[in-house]
This record gives C-alpha cells, sequence and structure tokens, in this order.
C-alpha cells in the first residue's frame, strides 16, 4: 500500500510572496489602469460629422436610384416627367459640392469624383448645372443676384465676383437659379437708389 502523503498547510504570508507563472502579477501587485484613455473628443466630434454628413449623401443617393429604376422600368413619358429626378439629382450634387469643400485632404477627391458623376447624369438626363464663373455675364434668366459688389473698373459692371450656389436649368426652363454676387458700378448703385426715391 502507499504511504498517505501529507500537505503541510501554506500560511498566508507565504502565500502572498508565491511568484506566479505565466508572467501574472502577485496579488500585491496593482493592477494596470486600462481605463485612462487620451482625450479624443473633438476627433470624435468632427468624425460624427463626417458621417453625418456622408449618411445625407447616402440617403438621397438610394432615393434617386430607386427612381432612376423605377424610370427605367416605366415607357419613356414627357421632358416635364424628368423635372422632379433631375432635382433629386442636383440636391445630390450641391451636397456633395459642399461636402468636397469642407472634406479633409484625404475625402475631397472621393466628393468631388461624386459631384462629377452626379453632373454626368444630370446632363445625360436632359438637364445642366449652371456654376458662372467669376467674371462671367449676369444672366437674369438662370441667375439670382443675392448681393452686389462696387466695381472698381467699368469693364466688371453687371458680372458674376462670387458663385455662392449652381443653378439648374432643364431645357429653355431654369428650375433652381444660381445665386451669385454682381459687380455693380457706382454709377449704377446711384441710378438705383434714385430709382427707388422716384
Amino acid at each position: 500500500m502507499l504511504a498517505a502523503q501529507t500537505v503541510s498547510p501554506v500560511s498566508a504570508e507565504e502565500w502572498v510572496g508565491v511568484d506566479y507563472a505565466g508572467g501574472m502579477t502577485s496579488p500585491e501587485g496593482a493592477a494596470p489602469d486600462r481605463t485612462a484613455a487620451p482625450d479624443r473628443t473633438d476627433g470624435f466630434e468632427q468624425l460624427r460629422e463626417q458621417v453625418s454628413d456622408l449618411a445625407v449623401v447616402v440617403a438621397r443617393q438610394t432615393r434617386t436610384i430607386e427612381r432612376l429604376v423605377d424610370g427605367a422600368e416605366r415607357p419613356a413619358g414627357s421632358a416635364a416627367a424628368d423635372v422632379p429626378l433631375l432635382v433629386d439629382l442636383f440636391a445630390l450634387h450641391t451636397d456633395a459640392a459642399t461636402c468636397a469643400a469642407s472634406a479633409s485632404e484625404a475625402d475631397r477627391p472621393a466628393f468631388e469624383l461624386l459631384r462629377a458623376g452626379l453632373e454626368r447624369l444630370i446632363v445625360g438626363r436632359g438637364g445642366a448645372v449652371v456654376a458662372p464663373l467669376p467674371g462671367a455675364g449676369f444672366d437674369a434668366r438662370t441667375m439670382e443676384a443675392v448681393d452686389v459688389r462696387a466695381a472698381t473698373d467699368t469693364a466688371a459692371d453687371r458680372t458674376v465676383a462670387e458663385l455662392l450656389r449652381p443653378g439648374l436649368v432643364v431645357g429653355e426652363r431654369s428650375v433652381r437659379p444660381a445665386a451669385v454676387v454682381v459687380f455693380q458700378s457706382a454709377q449704377d448703385s446711384g441710378d438705383s437708389v434714385r430709382q427707388r426715391n422716384s
């Protein structure tokens, strides 16, 4: 018969001194503080805003794609039937342009690519984006002068000083006039004042 082995009890002092295997720390060792983290509130807030912008663009793009599919399944109608779709495409185009202007350097090319693709869709469906460059003549049919700026050169009178928001035309119809700032000479400003006072 095997002799019974006796195990001597280990005191609390001896247990505390045991060297744990596998890299574990002893009960006396303080556990590492894993709760401390750098303050990233600003970064998270910026990321949240970018995700929100992307969500708006994706939601509108989804609705527009659904309308494109529905339009492809229906027989071709009159040109006026495409106006609501073009308005939706133009809204997406405006959102993409806004995101491209405010996005980071890494994200800007993607939004620019999306904006250019949407503009091609608009043109393909019979519309056109009105985005006059500075110096272009003011066209009251497709543009809206939301502000005026004094012209130092008479040659710049009644020309576009700045584009604030692009516009949309469908055929001969201006659906969304482009919002622009227009140069105005001092003489024209005086004439406008006299007309208002007369």
